[in-house]
């Protein structure tokens, strides 16, 4: 009976195997905590907010500064020296997602506090440095690269820990957290515009560098709760093992790869309008036509739907908060086809307050789809891949928007085509709740049929088991 017990059920060894094909790194991992949901999470929340409005803040608000550059160092009718100009605010935006992958893996090994303080401390240097800067060379790699890339070290972490300290309100928590970058690219150009008239644009760019000094203070409040990833290295060494620098278990989920490849497909229209839609209302309603305006709206309702849809999300069980997603490229499409159609200014401001609302959508709920997908030990690196995979469309689709205008003479083929990528990518992204519907289902069989098994093996043991003739006195 005892060799009967102690062999596993049929059924058993099958369960482990079905978790490592879709990802799941649960049994490896070490005991999780249940999140305080408030405490000292409020006050990393608050960090995370000015992360973001920082970072972000500034990329926006590169426009402001694009002008003074153009003043600083040429003419505003060098047409060479707009392009070349363009370049350094094109090559900080796209250095901040093409090194997460890299961010996240230091985020893995050295944790969220030491990446967060170091990456702000880089982008102070940088940022300060390129206001000594005399000439547009250097600033491709003061602001362009060492700025940027110190900016990205800095971004990534304010994400990973917030789920450190929530799990049912992550989503409000990342909505408010996300906000901040809508409430500084509204209020920093005007402050900006200010800055320069009064004190230049070297004096400008040191203020600046106060707001990335304060990244290093809230990068202390960054205080791990969760244990990091298990190292499958042997005893003894000192190097960590290639899975725990590379975690390759993320791309073993079938949920997650349509999720990394959707995104992008996705974005490779999503941000066309954003990019061109100035040139287009000049060319459209005339240079007098207050564009600016739509840049307000897009700003004001995407600071509140990532207000809305962060509260929305919590009550939204598991992957299907993908749908949030869905739903929000699925408007961004539409709308993007809307706007060559709008021949009232009034129109084009409905279709940039939906843009703005959807588009908060989108951002806000980014990194809880993560947890829901890979867990809480993998989504460092999962979101450090995500936003990897992002700079690609990010970097080509206005481009290319642009070539077609050039070609053609104006935006509207350019803005028909954007809105079919974010369409294709919503669609994509249906199927996740399916596929990961199916993948529970198969992972909860074997562990039915161990049960089962286990209950069978005991009742018979039960019926075998005789009680004892007592023992005779004689």
């Amino acid at each position: 009976m005892t060799e009967t017990a102690s062999d596993p059920a049929p059924g058993a060894a099958e369960e482990p195997e079905a978790k490592r094909e879709n990802g799941d790194c649960a049994a490896d991992a070490p005991q999780q905590l249940e999140p305080p949901e408030g405490g000292w999470g409020w006050v990393v929340m608050l960090a995370s907010m000015w992360c973001n409005g920082s970072v972000f803040g500034i990329q926006n608000a590169f426009g402001i500064l694009f002008v003074s550059l153009l003043k600083e160092y040429g003419s505003e009718d060098d047409e060479d020296l707009r392009f070349k100009t363009a370049w350094v605010g094109s090559l900080s935006m796209g250095m901040i997602f093409f090194c997460s992958p890299i961010v996240s893996v230091f985020t893995d090994l050295l944790g969220c506090r030491i990446t967060a303080v170091g990456g702000a401390a880089v982008a102070f240097v940088g940022l300060l440095a390129s206001s000594f800067v005399k000439s547009l060379g250097p600033l491709y790699f003061t602001y362009g690269i060492v700025f940027a890339c110190g900016c990205s070290f800095a971004y990534q972490p304010s994400l990973v820990i917030l789920g450190h300290y929530f799990k049912r309100r992550l989503g409000l928590v990342n909505g408010i957290v996300t906000a901040g970058s809508s409430v500084f690219t509204i209020t920093l150009p005007y402050m900006l515009s200010g800055l320069l008239k009064r004190v230049g644009l070297a004096n400008t760019l040191r203020v600046l560098s106060v707001f990335v000094f304060m990244l290093i203070l809230a990068g202390f409040t960054y205080k791990p709760l969760l244990p990091k990833p298990v190292s499958s290295s042997k005893s003894g060494s000192r190097c960590p093992s290639l899975n725990r620098v590379f975690n390759m278990h993320i791309w073993r989920s079938l949920g997650y790869r349509i999720w990394a490849f959707g995104i992008p497909a996705a974005l490779y229209g999503y941000f066309v309008p954003y990019v061109h839609l100035m040139k287009h209302v000049e060319e459209r309603f005339g240079a007098d036509a207050n564009k600016e305006l739509l840049l307000t709206c897009i700003g004001i309702t995407s600071g509140v739907g990532r207000l809305i849809f962060g509260r929305v999300a919590d009550y939204v069980s598991g992957v299907n908060k993908v749908f949030l997603q869905v739903s929000s490229f699925l408007v961004i499409g539409l709308m993007s086809m809307m706007i060559p159609l709008c021949h009232v200014f009034g129109g084009l401001i409905a279709v940039c307050l939906l843009m703005g609302l959807f588009d908060g959508c989108f951002i806000c709920i980014m990194a809880p789809i993560a947890f829901e997908l890979v867990g809480s030990q993998n989504v460092s690196q999962a979101i450090g891949f995500l936003l990897g995979m992002m700079s690609v469309p990010m970097t080509v689709g206005p481009p290319i928007a642009g070539f077609l205008r050039d070609r053609l003479g104006s935006y509207d083929v350019a803005f028909y085509l954007a809105g079919i990528p974010p369409i294709i990518g919503g669609a994509m992204l249906c199927l996740i709740p399916w596929v990961e519907a199916r993948r529970r289902r198969k992972e909860a069989q074997p562990a039915a049929e161990a049960s089962e098994k286990m209950l069978e093996i005991k009742s018979g043991a039960q019926v075998e088991v005789k009680p004892e003739e007592p023992e005779s006195v004689i």
